[in-house]
């Protein structure tokens, strides 16, 4: 049967003046909606007006800037390049940091979520039978069809789900800078590990030149004990440096060899498919400018990465402070019944409501005092080591920039002394040929040769060495203009 057109009419101004009372509870809650809890503000972090150590000496030569490609071209090795172009590829380490930051982009697009209102339908069909009253026979078997749609928003009102999103939008920032940090991290081992591979093939040549050196001098202490010059104790002595001098220089291999495992690793190999041929280490110490102070605030990952920590611990105030606050949910649902499909969807099958509901705690405990109390605590922490990463990060500044001052003076000391023991040691050695010294002196001079050769080297090493720790101090070439901004977060 139809619906009579005034009954059709009447119902559907009720369903009219239903939404418009329901417009005039929500259009004003909406008008009014704020993020509770506090907007963010950096704080302050203690900032020098320059490096103490940067005084009184002058960058190395080459001093080219970092932010002219790759950091590590400053060392103008090609064999270190091609190491360093795999980090990024291959590092399992950079590889688990790039997922961390895949997860962080999704618990945001999971927060997200909640801007918007949550739809279901169910369909359902059921078909019963009871027994008849008076007869043996049951009753024929009766169906019922229905589909139901339901809807239910929770309106942020208080700005539970916003705060909620800012948070989780530093966070996904943090894990950005989190990556920026193992990638650089990464890279710096590397170089570090590399040129002390390269140190390693130094002293190896070191000692082939050192145990040739000592071979001759064994045949001319077996010359001069043939021609009953000197005693045999003399060629026991020459026997027994070299021996020595053999021993250590095989001994070389194995750190060598740890070193080629070390660098397959970083760069995602099996120590079995990365052999590197010896090669000279570098003689020039290529040293970063490192420009003021001020500016490594926005040059190192690490600094940012404590920053968006902090930023995400603030916005988890506002979601604490939110539960003190009534929640509010929309909901509406709109179905069809009918024991016949044809009429499931006709007018006299339609079913529907709406509403809305508030709900507050009125007593918890104290729980909500706790959390927020707790949220207040985390961003004092998260404020605290943001500020030590900041102290931390000038302290890393000025010890390289202290050690490459005082490492280039040491290493100019150290070339004279090597070139003193050179000297000293072909003295010796031509006057015990001459049969005015004993051999002892000659053992003596060559073995402070070796010495004074091995500390040039180490020095050498050490300043590359910090020559690559200021560059990883001073970020790299990294800069926050490549964190992805909360936007970009947000449309990922």
């Amino acid at each position: 049967m139809s619906m009579p057109a005034t009954t059709f009419s009447m119902r559907n101004a009720m369903r009219r003046r239903s939404a418009n009372a329901l417009l005039i509870v929500i259009l004003p809650l909406f008008a009014g909606a704020c993020a509770v809890g506090p907007d963010y503000k950096r704080p302050a972090a203690i900032v020098p007006a320059s490096y103490k150590e940067a005084a009184g000496w002058t960058v190395a030569q080459p001093a080219d800037a970092v932010d002219r490609g790759p950091w590590w071209s400053v060392y103008a090795d090609p064999t270190l390049d091609a190491l360093e172009r795999q980090v990024d590829i291959s590092n399992q380490t950079l590889k688990a940091s790039e997922a961390a930051y895949r997860q962080a982009l999704a618990v945001v697009q999971e927060g997200k979520s909640g801007y918007l209102p949550t739809l279901s339908l169910t369909p359902s069909a059921q078909l019963s039978k009871s027994a008849s009253s008076g007869g043996g026979s049951g009753s024929k078997p009766h169906g019922q069809l229905a589909v139901e749609a339901q809807a239910d928003w929770d309106l942020d009102v208080w700005g539970r789900i916003r705060r909620t999103v800012e948070s989780d939008a530093a966070n996904a920032q943090a894990s950005a800078a989190d990556l920026a940090v193992a990638r650089l991290s990464a890279q710096a081992t590397l170089a570090i590990d590399y040129f002390e591979l390269r140190a390693a093939d130094e002293n190896k040549r070191l000692y082939d030149d050192t145990i040739a050196a000592y071979r001759r001098s064994l045949h001319i202490a077996r010359n001069q004990y043939a021609a009953g010059i000197v005693a045999k104790s003399d060629v026991a002595q020459a026997e027994t440096q070299l021996q020595q001098a053999e021993a250590q220089g095989i001994d070389l291999g194995v750190q060598r060899a740890a070193l080629e495992h070390a660098i397959a690793l970083l760069v995602g190999k099996a120590p079995a498919d990365l052999s590197l041929a010896p090669a000279a280490l570098a003689t020039d110490v290529p040293v970063a400018p490192a420009g003021l102070p001020s500016t490594l605030l926005q040059r190192r990952p690490d600094i940012a990465e404590a920053e968006r920590t902090m930023a995400a611990a603030n916005a988890q105030i506002g979601v604490a402070t939110a539960a003190f606050y009534p929640d509010i949910t929309l909901s509406g649902a709109v179905g069809f019944g009918s024991a016949a499909f044809g009429n499931l969807f006709s007018a006299s099958a339609l079913a529907w409501s709406v509403g809305a509901s508030v709900a507050e705690t009125l007593f918890d405990g104290g729980l909500r005092q706790a959390q927020v109390a707790s949220a207040q605590a985390t961003y004092d922490q998260s404020v605290a080591n943001y500020r030590q990463t900041v102290l931390a990060s000038f302290q890393q500044v000025e010890d390289q920039l202290a050690a490459l001052r005082i490492l280039e003076q040491e290493a100019s000391v150290q070339d004279a002394a090597v070139q003193s023991s050179r000297q000293a040691a072909q003295l010796a050695l031509n006057e015990y040929k001459a049969g005015t010294i004993a051999y002892t002196t000659v053992v003596t001079a060559q073995a402070a040769e070796l010495s004074s050769e091995r500390s040039a080297l180490t020095v050498r090493q050490n300043r590359l060495t910090a020559s690559v720790a200021l560059i990883e101090a001073l970020g790299g070439g990294w800069t926050a203009d490549k964190l992805p901004s909360r936007e970009a977060v947000a449309r990922s």
